[in-house]
Formats: C-alpha cells, structure tokens, sequence
C-alpha cells in the first residue's frame, strides 16, 4: 500500500476529526453559557447601564453557535493536518484559548466581575491571536476560520469595558444568584 493518501481518504479523516470536534466545542460552550443565568434573564445584567452598541439577547446565542461551528471545524482542520510542523503546539494554542473563553460568562455573569471579565477578554484575545497565528502556519483556512471569534470577542471586550465605565458599582447592582442553569 502506498503512503500517500487519495483526496477522498483525506476528506473521510477530516469528517471525521469534525465530528468530533464541533460537537464537543458546542457542548462546551453550550455548558459554559448555562453555568449560570446570563443575558435579560440575568437580574443584575438587566439592572445594568449598558451602551448604546449592546445587541439584543437573541443575537448572543446565535452568534456563539456559529463561532463554536467554525472554531471545531477550525481545529478538525488542524487535527487533520497529520505529520504538519507546529501542529500541536497550534492545539495547544488552541485549548488555551478556547478554555479561557469558557470561563467568561461565569466570571460575568455569574460572579458579577466586570474588570476581571474585562481582563479575561484581553487575555481570550491575545490566546486567540497566537492560536489563530500557528493555525496559518499549519493550514491558512483554518486560520481564517479563526478571524470571526477574534472579531466577536474584540467587539464584547468593548462592550464590557463600556459596561464597568458605565457601572463603576456593578458588582453591588444585585446579588449573585445561588442556582445553575445545567440540566
């Protein structure tokens, strides 16, 4: 048998790593954003001074399930570059990004930390951009699937600094609730 692969062999073992890989991102990010009660649903974000900018409730849901579609085909694509140099560490950029991310909406909306979840942003950013940079060296598609989540989160790092400059007292809106939203 020859050690080259025929296009079809290659298309099967990327369909596979996505079956894999954007279910498992989408119930991840899926768990993260039920930790806790987020958006309208949310006392204290609702008592919030929010800016102008601020999207409505609907449009966070079904902006996060599509970046979660194009990061796990972002990442199927680069676990499917076998044998590619700078590939785990691409992963590895990768699981650092993606885990920080998870931890956002808690941070905000569940512990009520504005500047920490301002913070976080930053750091989300700066993980996503190194990922996003090693996913070119290992195939430039994925990288470009990458850019939309980079985009996303600049734009919610705006909305959060503007919300702990509107709410200097944010913390003290309304206590924390006690509950999950996991099923």
């Amino acid at each position: 048998m020859g050690g080259i692969a025929s296009k079809g062999q290659l298309r099967m073992s990327f369909l596979r790593w996505a079956v894999v890989t954007v279910p498992l991102v989408l119930l991840l990010g899926f768990a993260s954003g039920r930790a806790v009660v987020a958006g309208g649903d949310n006392a204290w974000y609702a008592a919030l001074v929010k800016p102008a900018q601020t999207p409505p409730d609907w449009l966070f849901p079904v902006a996060w399930t599509t970046l979660y579609i194009l990061l796990g085909l972002a990442v199927a694509i680069v676990l499917n570059a076998r044998g590619a140099r700078g590939r785990a560490a691409a992963i590895l950029a990768f699981v650092v990004s993606f885990g920080l991310s998870l931890g956002w909406t808690p941070l905000f909306f569940g512990a009520h930390r504005i500047d920490a979840a301002f913070w976080l942003i930053v750091a989300m950013l700066a993980s996503g951009i190194v990922a996003t940079v090693l996913f070119a060296r290992v195939r430039t598609v994925a990288a470009w699937l990458v850019v939309p989540y980079l985009v996303w989160i600049s734009f919610a790092g705006v909305l959060t600094w503007r919300i702990g400059q509107l709410n200097p007292d944010g913390v003290g809106v309304a206590s924390p609730p006690h509950t999950s939203q996991m099923l």
